[in-house]
């Protein structure tokens, strides 16, 4: 008899592994195209930024050895924390919330991990101060977070349900390029950011993207990125 894993089931016993690793594959492989989104909407230093805090979340995982769901979060959220400027600390705080998803010793259920989502969300827009339509990260994570809840009611298995949500981000974060920024550094340079994707909205549909891929296996395509 095949069983069906649902929303409320706990997710894969790995997961919280697979998915800061995937973290690092994805973040890590689109750093060049994501500092070339910020140079030509900001200030440039995105990719920069991707890297080191890349790099000080592998060192707190060659130090503290994590094998729980919680600790694998914690090794990103202060890779995160240890980087400058605006993006370090919002991404920190949200990996943060996203480490929190899970009690010590496990892995949370999809239920779970989408009120952590929301949580790190509500963390980003109250220390960001950024809305939906901003040009920030927050364009792709709002419809995220959104199309997640919506399938944790209906009991759609994790996989799907993480898909929903990953498609829901990268169409929002595509669709930053028509939008003109009003916080960050783009927000400095008006009209001439229109036509470039928000680089946080991007690497945030990547972070989902890693997430889903934890739990089906399949390939995250970042190739829309540039």
């Amino acid at each position: 008899m095949t069983t069906t894993t649902t929303s409320t089931d706990t997710l894969p016993d790995d997961f919280g592994h697979a998915f800061i690793r995937g973290v690092h594959e994805h973040l890590g492989g689109a750093a060049d195209p994501l500092g070339d989104l910020d140079r030509r909407a900001g200030d440039g230093d995105f990719g920069t930024n991707v890297r080191t805090a890349l790099k000080h979340a592998a060192e707190n995982i060659e130090t503290d050895k994590p094998s729980t769901y919680r600790q694998w979060g914690t090794t990103m959220y202060m890779g995160w924390l240890a980087v400058g400027g605006t993006s370090g600390p919002l991404f920190g705080m949200f990996f943060r919330d996203l480490a929190k998803a899970a009690d010590d010793d496990g892995e949370p259920t999809l239920a779970q991990f989408a009120e952590a989502l929301a949580a790190g969300q509500a963390t980003i827009q109250k220390y960001g101060e950024a809305k939906v339509g901003d040009k920030t990260m927050v364009d792709a994570l709002d419809p995220a977070v959104t199309a997640l809840h919506t399938a944790v009611e209906a009991g759609t298995p994790p996989g799907e349900a993480l898909a929903t949500a990953e498609k829901a981000a990268v169409e929002a974060a595509q669709a930053t390029a028509e939008t003109t920024a009003r916080r960050g550094r783009a927000s400095y340079v008006g009209d001439v950011a229109k036509g470039v994707i928000d680089p946080g909205a991007a690497a945030m549909a990547l972070v989902i993207g890693a997430a889903r891929a934890a739990v089906d296996g399949a390939e995250v395509d970042a190739a829309w990125i540039g």
